[in-house]
């Protein structure tokens, strides 16, 4: 009889750690482009903790971004919906860029989330666990009435506000030694919380500021990066102390043996700045719609139910971690509310697929360029008002200003060079009646108002 009790404590134990519900870490860097890391194929940056991230999850080869800039991306990220849902198309002002270029009035912008809306950290807290942000939040003027429990570091503004050394002039973040890296300090924040608080079910998002502007190097790295070609020291420094800090917060999760049980996330939210890193072969970066303006490095990790040293080459945006994020926890999304990512816990767990599906973007304003080496379709903006539709290979631009349409098969031009449009009119139908549909089925609003300050001879010879 003993033995039979103590066989049943083992198979209830077994039982319960079996059903325990995992700890959630999203950590989403900023402006770190897909070509910034080693575990997608390019070496110019020292990031071996981000590839033993890798190695220990899967990586998804064929990751996006919900949008090609940092505010309407963490929106659509934390709201689990699309920008025409929430209105954040941008950061600050649609009107971007001098007035006289732009053909259009753009679709007013709206620069936060609603306090009403259902984010991800609210669905998290519904399901039971203690909910923490550290770094920079961008969606509104306080997480804490977003559904965060612990706010450390983030408001709305998208930019560290003293820089990466103190003074830090922000309100949420006291000053440390004057010699004190912000991105160090937040990984210490973040250790912190989870020393106090791994006996609970916890939710920590982590938006670490690096590697947005300013750019600031850690100083003791910079050594590490003489003046090499097609790298910019202090860039490649900030690099690599935000995957130092990952590495750091790695050991911690091993340390306090919560690594089984944790569904680690690591994204990025738009894009590299093609002015301080090339994102080659790519075309572009953060603010257009090519490819590298909108693809990111995406591993996720969770020992036991993700297979370690995987990929993934099925096309993901970021829409999605907010249905798999609460799938994972036993949740389901708020009744009533409409969720436009996909849950990927089949593609995770490689238990089986997920239905075919177009990813789109709509962006229906204008954001300025950053400088000639942009790559983007005329050298004035990055983006101009238009649509974008990826469905398997092929991918399509659409352009309101002068109708234009770009068709690109990614499989032969992942480079974005060779438009098919002319040569392809069945395909560049079939997936103009698609993105049309999805506009239509999301009430995506199309600038159509002429700017009467619009002056002609502005008018560029685009790229393509």
């Amino acid at each position: 009889m003993k033995h039979l009790l103590l066989l049943f404590s083992f198979v209830l134990t077994g039982y319960c750690l079996a059903t325990e519900k995992p700890n959630i870490i999203y950590i989403n860097a900023d402006d770190l482009g897909v070509m910034d890391v080693a575990f997608m194929g390019d070496t110019r940056y020292h990031t071996p903790n981000l590839s033993r991230l890798a190695k220990q999850g899967m990586v998804f080869t064929e990751a996006y971004a919900p949008s090609a800039n940092c505010a309407p991306s963490r929106a659509a990220c934390l709201s689990g919906q699309a920008a025409p849902r929430t209105g954040v198309y941008t950061v600050g002002t649609s009107e971007r860029g001098k007035k006289a270029t732009r053909k259009l009035i753009p679709t007013p912008n709206t620069t936060h989330l609603d306090n009403d809306c259902v984010t991800l950290a609210d669905e998290m807290k519904a399901a039971g666990y203690l909910t923490c942000q550290i770094g920079k939040w961008h969606v509104g003027k306080d997480p804490e009435k977003q559904g965060i429990d612990i706010n450390i570091a983030g408001a709305h503004w998208g930019t560290p506000p003293g820089g990466y050394y103190p003074p830090y002039k922000n309100k949420h973040l006291k000053d440390g030694p004057a010699d004190e890296y912000l991105t160090d300090r937040l990984t210490n924040e973040a250790i912190q919380f989870l020393t106090k608080h791994k006996d609970q079910s916890f939710f920590l998002y982590l938006p670490y500021y690096s590697v947005h502007t300013p750019i600031q190097g850690r100083r003791d790295l910079l050594k590490n990066y003489p003046e090499l070609k097609g790298v910019q020291r202090q860039y490649a420094a900030m690099v690599e102390a935000l995957d130092e800090n990952i590495g750091r917060l790695l050991d911690t999760l091993d340390t306090l043996k919560l690594s089984d049980n944790t569904l680690l996330v690591f994204s990025s939210d738009n894009g590299g700045i093609t002015k301080f890193s090339s994102q080659a072969p790519l075309r572009s970066g953060k603010g257009a719609y090519y490819e590298g303006g909108i693809r990111v490095p995406v591993v996720m990790r969770w020992p036991n139910e993700i297979p370690a040293n995987t990929t993934c080459d099925v096309p993901i945006t970021g829409l999605d971690f907010y249905p798999t994020m609460v799938h994972a926890v036993g949740g389901t999304p708020k009744p009533g509310k409409p969720i436009d990512g996909t849950n990927l816990m089949p593609l995770m767990t490689q238990s089986g697929s997920i239905p075919n599906r177009a990813l789109y973007w709509h962006f229906p304003i204008y954001l300025e360029k950053y400088s000639d080496e942009d790559g983007g379709r005329d050298p004035l903006f990055r983006t101009r008002p238009g649509s974008v539709i990826r469905y398997g290979k092929w991918k399509m631009h659409q352009y309101f200003e002068d109708g234009g349409i770009e068709l690109y098969d990614l499989s032969a031009d992942q480079g974005e060079s060779n438009n098919l449009a002319q040569q392809m009119p069945e395909k560049t139908e079939e997936l103009m009646g698609m993105l049309q549909n999805w506009r239509k089925k999301l009430h995506a609003p199309i600038p159509t108002e002429l700017n009467p300050s619009y002056d002609q001879r502005t008018a560029p010879k685009t790229a393509n």
